[in-house]
């Protein structure tokens, strides 16, 4: 039975739409925060794993074909942003300034938290990229040398804790300007989190979608710079 499910090239994908498909009916059923289908997908899929007795390395070269959607999907989100461009136009200072934030903010952030815990360049620079979507990410954190692997799973927790909570923070902060909280969910929480930005409004979608790409592209160049600094 073991080698059925490690040989078969169907195995990865269908665990993982399986897995994922229960954590949105749980989200859906429950409407707790922390029900997030990706986190439950993530659980599902390590525990099916263990008791199927199939290595991570045969589950990936199945779910390899998920791989192939990051970028395609990414690049679904410039429809919400095309729909919102007049928008955007108006505000684009605001919007420009708020996404350089976000991204400097980050870059800074995991500098002070290196130094604070003596991480050395392999592990520094592998989370410098973290608030970054996943398609970008992986290429920042190769080409720096850092460990790829490692800098999914931040990126990915990053991306489930800004899902979660990223309502509830704006709420608590006060905020109520739907650009600034699409801005602030797309900076620091990239794809996974402009789902939610998506099903607070479109305005808020549109804005977190546009974040991705420029927070990207400015992360790309900051991690460069700041990848010097220790």
């Amino acid at each position: 039975m073991e080698r059925l499910f490690c040989d078969s090239v169907y195995f990865g994908v269908c665990i993982s739409l399986v897995s994922y498909a229960v954590g949105v009916a749980l989200r859906r059923k429950t409407d707790w925060g922390f029900m997030n289908p990706l986190l439950v997908s993530i659980v599902l899929v390590i525990a099916a794993l263990l008791v199927l007795g199939v290595d991570y390395g045969s589950y990936s070269r199945g779910a390899a074909w998920l791989s192939y959607l990051l970028t395609p999907a990414t690049v679904c989100l410039a429809v919400p942003l095309y729909q919102q461009v007049e928008l955007l136009k108006k505000n684009y200072r605001a919007i420009v300034c708020g996404i350089a934030a976000g991204a400097l903010a980050s870059l800074v952030t995991v500098l002070l938290l290196a130094l604070a815990f003596g991480f050395g360049h392999e592990a520094y620079v592998t989370f410098l990229p973290k608030s970054i979507t996943t398609a970008i990410g992986m290429g920042v954190s190769e080409e720096l040398g850092g460990i790829v692997s490692v800098t999914v799973v931040s990126i990915i927790v990053t991306g489930v804790l800004g899902n979660i909570f990223a309502e509830k923070f704006l709420k608590l902060l006060r905020i109520e300007e739907p650009i600034a909280k699409g801005i602030a969910i797309g900076s620091s929480s990239h794809a996974i989190g402009t789902a939610k930005a998506m099903e607070m409004g479109v305005v808020e979608g549109a804005t977190s979608g546009l974040s991705i790409v420029v927070s990207g592209i400015l992360t790309v160049i900051g991690a460069s710079v700041f990848a010097l600094f220790l």
